[in-house]
Order: C-alpha cells, then sequence, then structure tokens
C-alpha cells in the first residue's frame, strides 16, 4: 500500500516509518525510492568519508538499492522499534543476510530519517556487527 501525497503528512510518523519498512522488505525499489525527496541522502554507515557512503538523488538510491536486492536476495530486517520527534524518525532494527559467497549477516542497527513533506530529506544508518 502506497501512501498518497494527499495522505501523506509533513513530519515523521510511526506509519510512515513502517511504509518505509515494508518497502524495503518487499525489496521493492520503486516504492523505496518514492518514500525519498527528490534530492533525498542515504548515508550508509561505512564508507570513505566522515558520514559513510553517501548516495544522494532517486537515480542513485535506485541503482543502489537495486544492487544491493540482487546481491542479497534474502536480505530482511526486523523491526525492534520506530520513534518520531517532529521531523525526526528512529527506527530500530535487525537485519539479516545471504552475501553471494554465502556468508551470512547478522547486524543491529539504526535509521535516524529526516522527513520533509512526507518525504525522507536524509537517511542516516548506524550498526553494530560481529567481527
Amino acid at each position: 500500500m502506497s501512501i498518497t501525497e494527499l495522505d501523506r503528512p509533513s513530519g515523521a510518523t510511526v506509519e510512515l516509518l513502517q511504509a518505509i519498512g515494508k518497502a524495503f522488505n518487499s525489496h521493492d525499489v520503486d516504492a523505496i525510492v518514492d518514500h525519498f525527496a527528490d534530492d533525498g541522502i542515504f548515508d550508509n554507515a561505512m564508507g570513505p568519508n566522515i558520514h559513510g557512503e553517501r548516495h544522494t538523488g532517486k537515480d542513485m538510491l535506485r541503482s543502489m538499492f537495486t544492487d544491493l536486492f540482487t546481491r542479497c536476495p534474502d536480505i530482511q530486517w526486523h523491526a525492534i522499534d520506530d520513534r518520531v520527534d517532529g521531523d525526526k524518525g528512529f527506527s530500530e532494527w535487525r537485519r539479516q543476510a545471504t552475501l553471494p559467497d554465502g556468508s551470512k549477516q547478522d547486524w543491529l542497527g539504526l535509521d535516524i530519517f529526516t522527513i520533509r513533506d512526507g518525504k525522507i530529506a536524509k537517511k542516516d544508518t548506524y550498526f553494530k556487527i560481529v567481527i
């Protein structure tokens, strides 16, 4: 189920965070990208800069998420807790996936969302991994 522009609240809501999570778990790249603002940012936890690896704009986001779901076709995020405060949303989760080499990933993490006009202006991801 998608949220229409008329129904979309301007700030963060638990329902919006849950809809975003549902899009991710169904691997629906179009729905995921639709939740982002045109200039939306996704800062992955790891990368070459202090903010991790930054993906900006719908084209870059679409490419990155398509690649992720191709590499990890069983990837799932299991919601632990969703909270909101004004334009901020906080989603705590457990992520499980199988990599192309057959190795398993099992992470705990947190996404911090900044919502602008009902869309993700920024998704900043943090996680813990076993090393």
